[in-house]
């Protein structure tokens, strides 16, 4: 549901006048972080006991000529309708949009054994062949046996590990039967 409220937001922000998406969402994404990071001041902005035009002055004040009219405006008005908190959902939109007018995106790999830079390079290209598109991996320790490749704002999600197999195969056999 944020989500939905805070597309309508970043379709907003984009279309003002001299909207600059990139420095908007860098500079979202560490207002987002300091949200989320700092316990005072997330207790600050969901409390009902501070009015809502002083919880968008805790925000734009420590911020000073960071912010243009554009991003002072958008955060006057989440803070009037009470949806500061949707500020994290506003600048994870905003970063999809990067990536999608740049056609580059980035993604994790997920395995219990150490994959080096070379297998990733290829899974990156495999990737972007089939997608036609810039992929960028990552390398993450995960839990599972096989490989589990996600590039969240593309849609992908390759998984192959031995459960996956042993299951289509169970599959496979139930329905010959």
């Amino acid at each position: 549901m944020e989500e939905l409220i805070a597309n309508r937001y970043t379709k907003a922000l984009l279309g003002t006048k001299n909207a600059n998406a990139a420095k908007y969402q860098e500079i979202l994404s560490d207002l987002s972080d300091a949200i989320c990071n700092n316990s005072e001041l997330l207790t600050a902005l969901k409390s009902p006991m501070i009015e809502s035009k002083k919880k968008a002055e805790i925000i734009i004040d420590p911020m000073g000529k960071i912010l243009d009219s554009n991003l002072t405006n958008l955060i006057n008005i989440l803070g009037e309708k009470n949806r500061l908190m949707l500020i994290p959902y506003i600048a994870k939109l905003l970063g999809a949009y990067l990536q999608k007018e740049a056609n580059a995106y980035s993604g994790i790999v997920l395995s219990k054994k150490k994959i080096d830079k070379k297998e990733l390079a290829e899974l990156e290209d495999t990737i972007g062949k089939y997608t036609q598109s810039k992929v960028s991996l990552s390398y993450e320790k995960g839990e599972n046996e096989g490989v589990k490749v996600v590039v969240d704002d593309l849609g992908v999600e390759v998984n192959f590990s031995k459960e996956r197999v042993k299951e289509q195969l169970i599959e496979f056999i139930s329905k010959a039967l």
